[in-house]
This record gives structure tokens, C-alpha cells and sequence, in this order.
């Protein structure tokens, strides 16, 4: 079984193609919760990729 990639907003931003704090304030207005948490970092998976996607603008 092949691993999901897990996205920081940094990288979610940069696959995207917009900025990182537009990535966030959707995080925020959403209340899209992480897939995964290490330390501090947040971490997102494919299918929260996609949904976030749909919401830029």
C-alpha cells in the first residue's frame, strides 16, 4: 500500500499555485481540521488537498 503524501498549508500553497496565507484564512473560515499533527505542524492529506482546492476563489 503506497503512503499518502502529507501537506504542510506551505507546501498545499505551493502545489496550488496561491499564497500560503489564502490557504490558511480558507483553513480558518472553514474550520478544516489537520489529518495529522506533528510538534507544531499541521499536516494535510490528498482528499483535504482537493477540498480545499474547490474553495480558492
Amino acid at each position: 500500500m503506497e503512503k499518502e503524501e502529507m501537506l504542510t498549508a506551505k507546501k498545499v500553497a505551493e502545489k496550488l499555485g496561491v499564497t500560503e496565507a489564502k490557504v490558511k484564512k480558507i483553513i480558518k473560515e472553514q474550520n478544516i481540521e489537520p489529518d495529522a499533527k506533528r510538534g507544531a505542524c499541521n499536516y494535510y492529506a490528498p482528499t483535504t488537498v482537493e477540498k480545499i482546492k474547490t474553495l480558492i476563489d
